[in-house]
C-alpha cells in the first residue's frame, strides 16, 4: 500500500473538514445514477447503470430447466460477473478473475440469502413450472464496463433494474403426461 505525503492528507483533513469531496460532492451525497433498461434485446431482461465513471451492464436469459432434488419445489438463479480487462488496468490477469469471483459470491448472498433462503430478493418457488420436473433456470451476467468504484452497488442496481425489465414467456404443460413421464411445455409468447 502507498502511503500518503503530508499535502495529500491536508487535502483530505480539509475536505472533511468544509463537507466538502474533490468532485464537488458533499460527504454524504452519493453520485448521480443512471440506469438504462431494455439495453440487449436478446435477453429476457437487461439494464446498463452508470454511477459517475463506473458503468455496469447486467442480462437475464431464462431457460426451462430441471429443479435440483435437494430443491424440487425450487428455480434456479446463476450470477456471472465480468470484470472486463479494459475497464481497469488492475483487472488484466488474475486481478479481474478475482475480482469477478467475489463480486458474483457477494450478489449471489444478497439475491438469494442465506441457505434458508430467507431475505432473499428473488422468491426461487416462483420459478417452478412442475414442481420436481420443469423450472424456470435465471442466467445472471454483469459485465463491467468501466470501474470508478462502488461496483458491488452499480452491480446490485443494474441486477435490480434488470430484473424489474425481465420477460418471462408463459408455459403451458401439455395434459396426459404420466408422473414418470416429463411433460411436455408449450411456450405461449
Amino acid at each position: 500500500m502507498v502511503g500518503l505525503s503530508l499535502g495529500e492528507k491536508h487535502f483530505i483533513q480539509g475536505g472533511i473538514a468544509h463537507d466538502l469531496r474533490c468532485d464537488g460532492r458533499k460527504r454524504l451525497t452519493y453520485r448521480p445514477i443512471l440506469v438504462e433498461t431494455g439495453v440487449i434485446p436478446q435477453a429476457n431482461g437487461s439494464a446498463r447503470v452508470r454511477m459517475g465513471a463506473t458503468d455496469v451492464i447486467a442480462s437475464i436469459k431464462a431457460e426451462l430447466g430441471k429443479p435440483s432434488l435437494l430443491q424440487p419445489n425450487k428455480g434456479k438463479v446463476s450470477i456471472y460477473i465480468d470484470c472486463s480487462s479494459t475497464a481497469e488496468p488492475a483487472f488484466e490477469g488474475r486481478g479481474g478473475d478475482e475480482l469477478a469471483a467475489e463480486l458474483s459470491n457477494a450478489l449471489q448472498d444478497c439475491l438469494l440469502g442465506g441457505k434458508s433462503g430467507a431475505g432473499a430478493g428473488v422468491d426461487l418457488s416462483s420459478l417452478i413450472v412442475v414442481e420436481g420436473k420443469i423450472c424456470w433456470d435465471l442466467y445472471i451476467d454483469g459485465l463491467v464496463v468501466s470501474s470508478d468504484g462502488n461496483l458491488l452497488d452499480a452491480l446490485g442496481a443494474a441486477i435490480k433494474a434488470a430484473l424489474c425489465n425481465t420477460g418471462i414467456p408463459r408455459v403451458q404443460v401439455a395434459a396426459g403426461a404420466s408422473n414418470d413421464e416429463q411433460p411436455e411445455v408449450e411456450s405461449l409468447l
